[in-house]
């Protein structure tokens, strides 16, 4: 993983988020992507905390971002590990999350993973 890419692809990732803006968050995925997520069982009633491609992640962050209008990240740290990053952040309500992203050879996110605080 290149350092320089890791920087940029968080701060854009950040301000995509803090923008609101659902079409450039997903800029950073490929179509068929896998998130994972303890929030994806509460918010989109899957029992398994896990969507797959676009449309289904798509709608999923779409509601999300209603219910959060004052949504927010600020990050914290990039940690670079091998075809993936980390971005440690505070999200909502300064929770602490990190959100683990491992990326394809034309550098789009295939695999996400997040975690949350307690």
């Amino acid at each position: 993983m290149d350092h320089q890419f890791a920087e940029s692809f968080a701060a854009d990732w950040i301000a995509s988020w803090n923008a609101h803006d659902l079409n450039r968050i997903l800029s950073h995925y490929a179509d068929d992507f896998e998130m994972s997520s303890p929030m994806i069982s509460q918010i989109a009633n899957e029992p398994a905390g896990t969507l797959q491609g676009k449309t289904a992640v798509s709608a999923y962050w779409a509601q999300a971002l209603q219910l959060i209008p004052d949504l927010h990240f600020e990050l914290l740290s990039t940690l670079i590990g091998v075809n993936s990053i980390t971005l440690y952040y505070k999200s909502a309500n300064n929770r602490l999350a990190a959100e683990v992203l491992h990326f394809s050879a034309d550098q789009k996110v295939i695999r996400a993973f997040a975690h949350y605080a307690l």
